[in-house]
């Protein structure tokens, strides 16, 4: 193999990896954008893929199979909405509580939903079909960039959804609503916005984003049910949203870079080539960027004054009851 099939194939698997996390980090974009903070991403994507999975392989329907997943993730994001804004509770502790309950529920009913015959386990299962890779004639045998243009429609969809989310929120009077409501919820309300409203609206929204990514982990990149399939990449999605500034349009950088570093291992042993770099280092490579990242963006931050400053209200409560 030369190194031209190498990184076409690097692109590929960055690609089918990076899909899950864009629509999970998109989805915390539009959560915090609010001023809610939502730790609760690593659950609610492990019960989106239990959830997409389960009903794909009892039912055979992949449609079905992401509306179950999203709205799995609408309710867990529900349950941390009425904690946090309802009961203004701390939102660092119900994101922690949503992730612990949603790992526990994923892996006890991953014992509880599969067939007699398996002992009523998901676990070693396989889907009849999945979500493949659908080829763009011509433009899928570019070199490299060719990749882009033979993926599942899961990352196809992406493709026009960051371009919306960016103009949605900074080039229309909604996004600039619910830009307002997470820079400064008390000039919100005495404009007449609600801003229990928008905030509801927009965690269910991101966690129906998540739930979605995790789906596509079961669904699509790998289509099974492990135990703890997501390995950490709710984790990973918080530190994508600080690495992108909160700004859609950037999203996909660091999904790519996360990604890409995630491939790498799996690329390098595919193609054949031998690996100078441990496998354990590249295993644990994508946290410690995520250190380095959160790291960096903090000094940048303090010495450029708010270059990539969050939300102003993100992680407080609104305490005034709006209409």
């Amino acid at each position: 193999m030369n190194f031209l099939d190498f990184f076409t194939r690097l692109l590929a698997a960055t690609l089918a990896m990076g899909t899950s996390l864009t629509y999970a980090t998109l989805g915390e974009v539009y959560t915090e954008k609010t001023g809610i903070l939502n730790l609760g991403m690593e659950g609610t994507m492990l019960m989106g893929a239990l959830a997409g999975f389960a009903t794909a392989y009892n039912t055979g329907n992949l449609l079905v199979a992401l509306l179950v997943a999203m709205l799995v993730g609408a309710v867990l994001s529900l349950i941390h909405a009425f904690l946090c804004i309802t009961m203004r509770a701390n939102q660092v502790v119900a994101g922690l509580a949503i992730t612990m309950f949603g790992t526990g529920l994923a892996n006890f009913l991953g014992q509880r939903l599969g067939p007699a015959t398996n002992n009523f386990n998901l676990t070693g299962m396989n889907l009849a079909s999945k979500f493949d890779n659908i080829a763009i004639p011509g433009l899928s045998r570019i070199p490299i960039i060719g990749a882009l243009f033979d993926v599942s429609v899961l990352t196809y969809a992406l493709y026009f959804l960051l371009p919306f989310a960016w103009f949605f929120l900074y080039k229309t009077k909604h996004g600039m609503v619910v830009r307002a409501v997470g820079e400064n919820p008390r000039t919100a309300a005495a404009m007449g916005i609600s801003v229990s409203k928008i905030r509801y609206l927009y965690t269910t929204i991101g966690g129906m984003f998540a739930g979605l990514g995790g789906a596509c982990l079961s669904l699509s990149f790998i289509p099974s049910w492990n135990e703890g399939m997501t390995g950490g990449k709710g984790w990973i999605v918080i530190a994508l949203v600080i690495f992108s500034a909160w700004n859609p349009g950037r999203v996909v950088i660091g999904t790519l870079v996360f990604g890409g570093i995630t491939s790498l291992q799996f690329s390098i042993q595919a193609a054949g080539f031998k690996m100078v770099i441990p496998a354990q280092f590249l295993g644990f490579s994508p946290y410690l960027i995520t250190l380095l990242v959160l790291t960096a963006m903090t000094i940048i931050n303090q010495k450029k004054r708010g270059s990539f400053a969050s939300p102003t209200a993100l992680g407080t409560s609104f305490a005034i009851d709006d209409k």
